[in-house]
């Protein structure tokens, strides 16, 4: 079989060696993820204000990568200047986020769940993109559980052109409250016997999360086949971490175990169910994945006016 050549940009060159990655994601992003950037540079043209892109993807699916690499194909080959935000960078603090778990319910001490974002940063930072304004983007340093201090955030200067917001749960709607009766796994049996916690988290995504959704033009959508296959995902990540650990001779206390995976991925089980299932219908492209993260198809369930 003759051997596939890639034309490969500097640019991409840089984005692969700055990502850590082999010339067969660049084959499969020129085929899958490329086309789009045509369509979209096109709406950007005639839009009176930034674009602001939503990405959506569960723990491991890929998501930051594919932000970074629509990034990269916005600025090297359309000169459109373009911004990354990840939802993980608005993290609410930990002593925030210790309030709150004495104030409303002890799983809260955990970030990671809608109502363990600051949304009101987020919202005024989108807000000063959108308008053209001087901003600075937080940064998170999971390290440490805690926001980078303000002098190390990201300094933006205006003008933008496209703006791409990625997070796992970034874009799915609040659930029915017929829906949140039901424990959906033995973190919520054991730990939120009484639904206050996912009640909590609900009520968030419905009053400060979906009214931010309002600010997004087009929506992306990298979906899973199934929830176990997000769990096999992490759980990969973390025999990949502890080879790492193991080579360099790093502290393996942090490498978590299979339970403690378990355990931990259970806090996002009920939303990333959830958003499987109605968020595809929200968005503008859908790329389906199999379990070893290969696209197998792409759908566009909207069409976007801009």
């Amino acid at each position: 079989m003759a051997e596939v050549v890639i034309n490969t940009s500097k640019a991409e060159q840089c984005f692969l060696l700055e990502n850590a990655l082999s010339e067969a994601y660049l084959e499969h992003a020129q085929h899958w993820f490329k086309p789009i950037t045509a369509e979209i540079s096109k709406h950007q043209k005639g839009a009176k204000s930034p674009l602001i892109i939503g990405v959506n993807g569960s723990q491991g699916s890929g998501k930051s990568t594919l932000a970074s690499y629509l990034s990269m194909i916005f600025e090297s080959e359309y000169n459109l200047k373009c911004v990354v935000m990840s939802l993980d960078d608005f993290y609410f603090t930990q002593d925030k986020r210790n309030e709150l778990a004495q104030q409303v319910h002890p799983l809260l001490a955990t970030r990671g769940v809608p109502g363990t974002h600051d949304t009101q940063l987020l919202q005024r930072v989108m807000s000063n993109l959108k308008s053209s304004l001087h901003t600075t983007i937080p940064r998170f340093n999971k390290a440490i559980d805690n926001p980078f201090p303000i002098s190390e955030w990201t300094d933006i200067t205006p003008p933008v052109d496209i703006i791409i917001v990625e997070g796992w749960c970034w874009g799915v709607r609040a659930q029915g409250a017929n829906d949140i009766t039901c424990p959906a796994n033995s973190l919520e049996v054991q730990q939120d016997a009484n639904a206050v916690w996912r009640n909590y988290v609900n009520d968030q995504l419905k009053t400060a999360y979906e009214p931010l959704y309002e600010l997004v033009d087009i929506w992306l959508m990298l979906k899973a086949p199934a929830f176990s296959t997000v769990m096999q995902w992490r759980f990969e990540q973390e025999q990949k971490l502890a080879a790492r650990v193991q080579q360099t001779g790093g502290d393996s206390s942090k490498v978590m175990t299979q339970e403690q995976i378990s355990e931990f991925i259970s806090y996002f089980q009920r939303l990333t169910e959830h958003g499987l299932q109605q968020l595809p219908n929200h968005c503008h492209y859908v790329w389906d994945l199999r379990s070893d993260r290969r696209i197998q198809s792409l759908h566009r369930p909207k069409e976007y006016l801009i």
